[in-house]
């Protein structure tokens, strides 16, 4: 059963009908009832002491060419070092624990370099003894003195100079 919305009695069946159909057409109404404002603005004077509304401050800073490049540069800078920093502390970590793989790991570039010079060393020897096979001998007399004739000299007290002449 349903009041009457002024009245407070119960309505009757016409009058709770025309109530629903008026109900139903406000709710679901096509045509538009008008214009009506999606926005206000209050002319009315700001006041001198008190709050106020705010102000719009547009930004009008420029930022000179070579400091925008000093900033990239700096990003870039930056990035680069904390690649570099990174993977020298994954170097670092794989070398200060003791195993295996930390040993061959600090190792292994090492004896691989070693090896390549000594391949290299031994190609260049033996091209070079292949080349020059001849063996020198040596014909005529040879003396062999084992006398020597000396005279030494010393000069000075703290600064000393010593001076060996050998005659054969």
């Amino acid at each position: 059963m349903d009041f009457h919305p002024t009245a407070g009695r119960p309505m009757s069946d016409a009058e709770a009908a025309a109530e629903a159909r008026r109900i139903m057409d406000a709710s679901f109404r096509t045509e538009q009832p008008g214009q009506f404002p999606t926005s206000y603005r209050d002319h009315s004077p700001v006041p001198a002491h008190g709050d106020t509304p705010p102000v719009p401050q547009p930004d009008q800073r420029i930022v000179p060419a070579w400091a925008a490049g000093v900033a990239v540069a700096s990003i870039g800078v930056g990035a680069g070092v904390t690649g570099i920093g990174c993977g020298a502390w994954l170097v670092l970590q794989g070398l200060a624990s003791v195993t295996l793989t930390s040993v061959l790991m600090g190792t292994l570039p090492f004896a691989a370099l070693a090896m390549v010079a000594t391949a290299i060393g031994g190609a260049i020897n033996r091209a070079c003894s292949a080349v020059t096979k001849t063996v020198n001998v040596y014909e005529g007399p040879v003396t062999m003195r084992t006398d020597i004739n000396s005279n030494s000299t010393t000069r000075g007290m703290f600064f000393a100079r010593t001076r060996n002449d050998i005659h054969h």
